[in-house]
């Protein structure tokens, strides 16, 4: 679903059909629905996702976001929004990974590693060993910003250290997706500073109502392919 030759790019969090009919037009490839979250409010309903993921044009994908963490409970709301595909943000060990592909094997799974502040060798090391133990129970990896100030795991609107990110898609054998802060301004850099399979923002290219500004959204993408088509050369 994902594939280093064929990158992807996410934008996460929609208030509407139309915002994501929106995103779609504009060249997105997969948008993410979060929801049963651990820290930030929802923005739409289980009912109002489930909407936007059945009107969605062919070969835009919706991604469930969510911080559940029991493989039933996932598995269910997975039915009940009609994906297939979702990203797991919440601290899970390899086993109940492995239950959840076990039972259902054609979701594609992506599971976060999240990136703390100015990390020190330590702090690599286990992210290095969560690669390694979760890899072959999963399909790829997403990087993404831990914000002290909060909590948060996402959606924070912060920078990480893309050296890590690097680190961590080097090290990978899935595909690696990066997020974390992004926006029109610096994703051509990041792109080319981590080498990922794809990108994710969610904050970066909204305006200050809160919702996805058609003018970031289209300089994202554009910045974003570009940067993806310099790896290619």
């Amino acid at each position: 679903m994902i594939d280093r030759r064929c990158p992807r790019i996410q934008i996460a969090g929609v208030l509407d059909r139309e915002e994501a009919l929106l995103l779609a037009r504009l060249g997105v490839d997969s948008i993410g629905l979060p929801l049963r979250l651990a820290v930030h409010p929802e923005d739409i309903s289980e009912a109002e996702a489930a909407s936007i993921v059945h009107t969605l044009p062919g070969g835009v994908r919706a991604v469930l976001i969510t911080y559940l963490t029991a493989p039933d409970e996932i598995s269910a709301l997975c039915d009940t929004l009609g994906v297939t595909c979702v990203q797991l943000h919440a601290d899970m060990t390899a086993a109940t990974l492995a239950t959840l592909k076990a039972t259902r094997p054609e979701l594609y799974v992506i599971k976060s590693l999240i990136v703390p502040p100015a990390p020190d060798a330590k702090a690599m090391r286990r992210m290095e060993q969560r690669v390694l133990a979760l890899a072959g129970h999963c399909d790829a990896f997403l990087t993404d910003t831990f914000d002290p100030s909060t909590g948060a795991t996402g959606a924070t609107g912060k920078v990480h250290d893309w050296a890590v990110s690097r680190r961590l898609a080097e090290l990978s054998p899935l595909p690696l997706i990066l997020a974390g802060g992004l926006n029109p301004d610096n994703v051509r850099q990041a792109i080319l500073a981590v080498r990922p399979a794809g990108v994710d923002a969610h904050t970066g290219v909204e305006s200050r109502d809160g919702r996805k500004d058609p003018v970031l959204v289209a300089a994202f993408v554009e910045q974003a392919l570009a940067g993806f088509e310099t790896l290619l050369h």
